[in-house]
């Protein structure tokens, strides 16, 4: 029985010994044999279950959207979409510092310089993972409310949800690269001021704009701290 649980469970093993490597050294430590030796487990158990390294490189991408797409669904849903995005914004901020290397291999950060590509489009780092797809739905959502808040101009949910996307992930992205330093908090700063813009482009009035952002710092502050 022992030995059937130690066969079950390796994958998940593998995952959360790469995970590991990620945070402790980087990339670079991402060997089969390092990968293996950290899961207390074979290196053909490696190969058997994904093929190789950039197989499981995959399956460790989508161990961080899956993280991402439960921090999400813990983002009360309140009758301010504004204030909610913005909650998903510095949830998704919180992740990536705790492990950049991680969020770096989520959103195709390390791909080139580090990894082998792997051929199949199926398992190539993209926003085309189910996994990717459960968390991004949650985003999606929070537009949808912000689209039927009558706050903002009406667009598609799908459109507004990707720009949205892409400043928050270019912020953090920059962030993690210390291109911030200059300011004393850059998430007030850059970000809130950002998302506040963001929504008032959108058509909703800047004093609500600020209020809500106002509100979302909170609630972030209220879920981190366990409140």
């Amino acid at each position: 029985m022992a030995g059937r649980t130690r066969v079950d469970d390796a994958p998940e093993r593998l995952v959360r010994a790469a995970v590991g490597l990620l945070a402790e050294q980087g990339p670079s430590a991402l060997k089969v044999r390092t990968v293996a030796s950290a899961s207390g487990l074979s290196t053909m158990v490696v190969y058997s279950h994904f093929g190789g390294i950039p197989e499981l490189m995959s399956a460790v991408a989508d161990h961080g959207f899956k993280e991402l797409g439960r921090a999400f669904a813990q983002v009360p849903v309140t009758e301010d979409p504004v204030a909610d995005l913005f909650v998903m914004a510095l949830t998704s901020r919180r992740l990536a510092r705790e492990n950049p290397h991680l969020y770096d291999l989520m959103f195709g950060l390390s791909t080139r310089a580090t990894y082998r590509p792997v051929s199949d489009t199926d398992l190539r780092l993209s926003g085309r993972s189910p996994a990717f797809r459960d968390a991004y739905a949650h985003v999606v959502a929070a537009c949808e409310r912000l689209m039927d808040s009558g706050r903002v101009q009406r667009q598609e949910a799908e459109v507004v949800a990707a720009q949205l996307w892409s400043f928050v992930h270019g912020y953090v992205t920059l962030e993690l690269a210390d291109h911030f330093l200059e300011f004393d908090d850059a998430v007030a700063q850059v970000l809130r001021t950002m998302g506040v813009n963001f929504a008032v482009g959108l058509g909703d009035e800047r004093g609500r704009a600020e209020v809500s952002h106002e509100a979302g710092m909170r609630l972030y502050d209220s879920i981190v701290q366990g409140g």
